[in-house]
């Protein structure tokens, strides 16, 4: 956020500022309440007095959002903005396209009138932080709404592969019993089956994993993070969900050092982990094998 002109005026409980008489100059190296105002740097030193300071409010009644709740100054020279939620279906927050027409608005040369000035220039860095503010925040809320409406049933897709790879899972380990060795055969063929509901569970989960990994990257210079949009959407689950690139689903080659790939290629790789196991032990043993 750009650096702000800070304020000699108190802010009233609207969290607007009004008129108090301006504080008395400090002596050099004296401290600064910067709730009282204080002196920033535009290349030099310059103050802005209380009555400026309302000025330049006045004149941004018109242009102040309607989400905009209360301005309140910072330790830090700045001021902070409280806005109201955005749900993300707003319009995004832009500058209004009247305060560049405002005639009391427009840029003026400080040579020319530095009174005026200092009045726009505050009166545009309020509104451009304001806006700054405002449109991280909407692009946030943007982003949550989008995977609200993506994800759908994406948890019980999810579900319904953890069930098979554990159904899976069973039936490989099946395969290491003594039991197994008297039912070879059939063994082997509900393992298949087991394979086949957990590729089939993983194509159906990456379906919708493709659709949640186009909202990232279509949100991607958002400030939340994958997962803690994904949370605040109200999946607290899908931290866990291996959501791939969005240009890597349909993608028919991964390196094999990448394991940031979609669900259907791991376990395409647990299968064929699987599949050589089963071929060597079949060589040992002199038997067929799948």
């Amino acid at each position: 956020m750009s650096q702000l002109i800070p304020l000699r005026a108190h802010l009233d409980d609207s969290g607007l500022p009004h008129k108090e008489p301006a504080a008395s100059p400090q002596s050099a190296g004296e401290p600064t309440d910067l709730r009282e105002g204080a002196a920033m740097s535009l290349g030099r030193t310059i103050t802005v007095p209380a009555d400026e300071v309302s000025e330049a409010f006045a004149r941004l009644q018109p242009y102040l959002p309607p989400y905009l709740r209360k301005i309140e100054p910072t330790p830090y020279n700045g001021l902070r903005f409280e806005l109201a939620p955005f749900t993300g279906r707003e319009e995004r927050p832009t500058m209004p396209r009247a305060f560049y027409d405002d005639p009391t608005l427009r840029f003026v040369a400080e040579e020319n009138d530095p009174r005026e000035f200092r009045i726009r220039e505050m009166a545009d860095r309020v509104m451009s932080d304001l806006l700054e503010q405002a449109d991280a925040a909407w692009r946030d809320a943007a982003y949550v709404a989008d995977l609200k409406d993506t994800v759908r049933d994406a948890p019980d897709r999810w579900r319904a592969y953890e069930r098979e790879a554990k159904a899976l899972e069973s039936a490989y380990a099946y395969l290491r019993t003594p039991e197994a060795a008297k039912e070879w055969p059939a063994t082997l063929s509900r393992l298949i089956d087991a394979q086949d509901r957990t590729r089939t569970a993983a194509a159906a989960f990456d379906e919708r994993a493709e659709e949640i990994a186009r909202v990232h990257e279509k949100h991607l210079y958002a400030d939340l993070g994958h997962a803690a949009a994904l949370t605040q959407a109200g999946y607290l689950e899908a931290t866990g969900w291996p959501i791939a690139p969005a240009d890597d689903y349909g993608s028919s080659y991964y390196s094999a050092f990448n394991t940031h790939v979609p669900l259907t290629e791991l376990v395409r790789r647990l299968i064929e982990q699987q599949d050589n196991h089963i071929t060597k032990v079949g060589q040992l043993m002199g038997t067929a094998t799948v």
